[in-house]
């Protein structure tokens, strides 16, 4: 693991950091905020996902979560969005598939299949390589995401049973399995078969009976892709008819940018910090 990056921030340090993934078969790259508490003790962790076309740089440029973070003392970790590297796949005419746009899951179809496995990563392979290299305690984690990112954020915290202690999203694709985001990355990461879409489907995951944790979800009333690809009203009747600990929020008159994730921000990591606190 190379360290390429190392910035003094909010009285902590930003550190970005390459390494050989044995989950993508290629180098990944993710940033990590350490918290000054992490100078002299372990501190829990908060994973953030990005969305579509995005990297680890989005959220730590844009969002001003390192203060918030250095607050409660909390270290965030923010992998890539995909592979890369010129020998992994891509289509390069479309934004939503390919680098860029891992959605989270792990591939079986050709030619995905042989790199493009995040969910592995993010769950499995990042968490362990944080552990073991960072100051951070071990197995206390939450999640959080935007867009595609609250995507894979809500997934990992309900198929990796108690693994997080808390799960946020910012305009998450709650319902990939009924909008084109999802049909166009599921269909071609996963195959033809509408009913292995499921297992990566937030909703269907919930619908099938599966537990979360503690939940928070933000979204703009003013965003533009709200009723054709994140399907937010499933997701709410879903958390009310299974009596779940979650909080859905429609903030009025925001979007889907990062100006609405740095709104709220503050808040989301207040959350996970009870949670994480214990």
């Amino acid at each position: 693991m190379e360290n390429t990056e190392q910035i003094r921030d909010s009285g902590g340090w930003l550190k970005r950091y390459t390494h050989a993934s044995t989950s993508c078969h290629c180098d990944m790259t993710f940033s990590v905020f350490l918290p000054p508490q992490a100078e002299s003790q372990e501190v829990p962790a908060l994973y953030y996902l990005s969305g579509l076309t995005c990297t680890d740089d989005n959220v730590r440029s844009k969002a001003g979560a390192q203060r918030y973070a250095a607050e409660h003392g909390i270290a965030l970790v923010m992998p890539d969005t995909s592979p890369r590297g010129d020998d992994v796949a891509d289509d390069p005419d479309r934004y939503d598939l390919g680098k860029g746009a891992g959605f989270y899951v792990n591939a079986t179809e050709a030619p995905w299949a042989s790199h493009y496995q995040m969910y592995d990563y993010v769950t499995g392979e990042l968490p362990a390589l944080v552990e073991s290299t960072q100051p951070v305690i071990k197995g206390v984690k939450s999640i959080t995401g935007h867009s595609m990112g609250g995507h894979g954020a809500l997934i990992c915290a309900i198929k990796e049973k108690n693994s997080y202690r808390s799960v946020s999203a910012f305009s998450p694709i709650c319902n990939p399995v009924n909008c084109g985001w999802g049909e166009g990355c599921l269909g071609s990461y996963i195959g033809a078969d509408k009913n292995t879409w499921r297992q990566w489907d937030a909703c269907e995951l919930l619908r099938d009976g599966n537990a979360c944790p503690p939940m928070l979800v933000d979204q703009g009333d003013a965003d533009n892709f709200l009723a054709d690809q994140l399907n937010t009203p499933e997701l709410i009747k879903i958390s009310e008819q299974k009596g779940l600990d979650a909080n859905i929020r429609m903030q009025k008159d925001y979007d889907h940018s990062y100006y609405f994730i740095a709104s709220f921000i503050g808040e989301h990591i207040a959350f996970h910090a009870k949670h994480l606190h214990r």
